[in-house]
C-alpha cells in the first residue's frame, strides 16, 4: 500500500518539522534576536513570518510544548528597530493589522529591566512569542529588547521533490 508519502525525497531536513508547505525549527539555544536571525541565515532559512491564523495557531501550540517554564518563549521574525512602532517582518513586509496575536497590553515598549534591576534603555524593539498555559485567542506575542536572550522558531520552504 502506497502512503502518499515519498519517502525518498523527505521535504524538510532532520531536526525540522514540516507544516503547510514549509519547515519549522525549535531552536533550545537562547540567544538576541540578532544571533537568533543569523543562525537561521546559516540553516538557509530565516525567523518566522506568519502568514496566517492556521499558522499561528500551530506555532502556538508547538510552542506551547517545548515550553518548561512561563518565561521561556522564543523568538519570531518582527521586529520595529527601523521605525518605533512601525512592525516589520524580516521579509520587509509591514505587520497586517488584522493579522496579530499580542497578548493583552502589548506590545508595550517599555525599557525592561535586566536581571541586575538595571533599565535597558533601548526599549523593546523584538518580538518572542509562547504562553505555558495557552491564550485566548492565540494572543501570544511579546515585545521585548532585542538582546535579552530567548529561544527561535526558523522557517524555510519545503524542499521540492521530483
Amino acid at each position: 500500500m502506497h502512503s502518499g508519502i515519498d519517502e525518498t525525497c523527505p521535504r524538510c531536513e532532520d531536526g525540522w518539522e514540516p507544516h503547510g508547505g514549509k519547515c519549522y525549527f525549535f531552536s533550545w539555544v537562547t540567544s538576541s534576536w540578532t544571533q537568533s536571525r543569523t543562525q537561521c541565515i546559516l540553516m538557509r532559512g530565516d525567523l518566522v513570518v506568519i502568514n496566517n491564523r492556521e499558522e499561528q495557531r500551530f506555532l502556538e501550540s508547538r510552542v506551547r510544548g517545548k515550553m518548561e517554564k512561563d518565561e521561556e518563549k522564543f523568538w519570531i521574525g518582527l521586529t520595529d528597530t527601523k521605525k518605533e512602532g512601525e512592525w516589520l517582518w524580516v521579509d520587509d513586509t509591514r505587520l497586517d493589522t488584522s493579522l496579530m496575536f499580542w497578548r493583552e497590553g502589548q506590545p508595550d515598549n517599555r525599557a525592561s529591566q535586566t536581571s541586575y534591576g538595571q533599565s535597558n534603555p533601548d526599549g523593546e524593539d523584538c518580538v518572542r512569542m509562547g504562553e505555558k498555559d495557552g491564550a485566548k485567542d492565540l494572543k501570544t506575542w511579546f515585545d521585548r529588547s532585542c538582546k535579552s536572550p530567548q529561544k527561535s522558531i526558523c522557517e524555510k520552504p519545503e524542499k521540492a521533490c521530483a
